[in-house]
């Protein structure tokens, strides 16, 4: 999920404030919203494409990429082991997920999520998210320095990017504009009703069939 000018999260990120100075739900308001979002608590919800791109995040996801700072706010060495991430005793990924870290730590599982703390490029981080995927696919989930990192790396084959109409001015940023991206993928804008605009983008020249495990998919909303 970004916003208009391109970014993903803001400065100042926190234990208290994941996003930084910048409103998660201006970013997240529109999946929150669908009758596919899975911490819905009452019935009812919206339909349509929105929640079309909201069942789809699961879709086939056998393992998960991220950054160290989507897991969490520390940074350096770890001084709290017992602190676990954002998400609790229930995650909401149920695959395996390997967070990209220059300071491993021992293996989590919490419920049907186990987290692998990885010091690794992106090409071995993908090596070992396919393999653990078992023949499905492997989803970058953020936060936009590692899909940058991956993207730059050539190592994307697919991306879906909600972009929300808001400003947030400085934080993470993914892009300029999208059309950076037009030299190698092929890109489509879907507006909704919901004021959201999905950005769809393919390899023009896909990887090799008989290649597995060099591109993953990037899905950030």
């Amino acid at each position: 999920m970004l916003s208009t000018d391109g970014y993903g999260t803001g400065e100042g990120q926190s234990f208290e404030r994941p996003f930084g100075h910048a409103d998660p739900s201006a970013l997240a308001a529109w999946a929150g919203a669908t009758a596919s979002w899975p911490n819905r608590t009452e019935p009812g919800g919206t339909r349509g494409l929105d929640d079309y791109f909201t069942r789809d995040f699961t879709h086939n996801i056998g393992a998960e990429i991220m950054g160290r700072g989507k897991f969490g706010p520390q940074q350096g060495p770890w001084e709290d082991l017992e602190w676990e991430g954002w998400w609790g005793e229930d995650p909401p990924f149920r695959t395996p997920v390997f967070v990209l870290t220059h300071h491993e730590r021992p293996t989590i599982s919490l419920s049907d999520t186990t987290f692998h703390f990885i010091d690794a490029d992106p090409a071995e981080a993908l090596r070992q998210a396919w393999i653990a995927a078992d023949g499905k696919d492997v989803r970058l989930g953020g936060g936009v320095s590692t899909v940058r990192e991956f993207l730059d790396a050539d190592l994307v084959d697919t991306m879906h990017v909600a972009v929300a109409p808001v400003e947030i001015g400085r934080g993470g940023r993914l892009w300029e504009s999208p059309d950076e991206l037009l030299d190698r993928f092929h890109h489509e804008r879907v507006p909704s009703p919901s004021g959201i605009t999905h950005h769809l983008f393919w390899r023009r020249e896909p990887h090799p069939a008989d290649d597995p495990g060099t591109a993953a998919s990037s899905s950030r909303g």
